[in-house]
């Protein structure tokens, strides 16, 4: 997506660099924007699927606005927080879904006797 115009109120906001991640259920976008005196920016958005009652589905967003002068000591606390859950988490063993067993009904055994 590198040079994709956004609008913003009306006036247009270049995406110097996008990338998209999919994980799961959820797409993570990292964009890269420039403020008007030309200063990067990063963008983190999280977006999930989300259904309605009546089946329609929306996309709830959340953003979260980086700015070059915090980028180490948010990249050095991510670092740390990933190392640490790898470190102290244990493995956990993967779920095995066991499948149900029905019994089979007829109609005939629903009658009142």
């Amino acid at each position: 997506m590198e040079g994709f115009a956004k609008k913003d109120n009306g006036k247009e906001r270049e995406e110097i660099f996008s990338k998209a991640v999919r994980a799961g259920k959820r797409t993570y976008f990292f964009d890269v924007k420039a403020t008007k005196r030309n200063d990067y920016y990063l963008t983190i958005t999280e977006s999930k699927k989300r259904f309605d009652q009546d089946g329609k589905f929306h996309f709830e967003k959340h953003k979260l606005f980086l700015y070059k002068e915090d980028f180490d000591k948010f990249a050095e606390g991510l670092t740390d927080v990933v190392d640490y859950i790898k470190k102290n988490q244990p493995e956990l063993e993967p779920v095995e879904h066991k499948s149900t067993e029905f019994t089979n009904v007829e109609f005939e055994d629903l009658k009142e006797k």
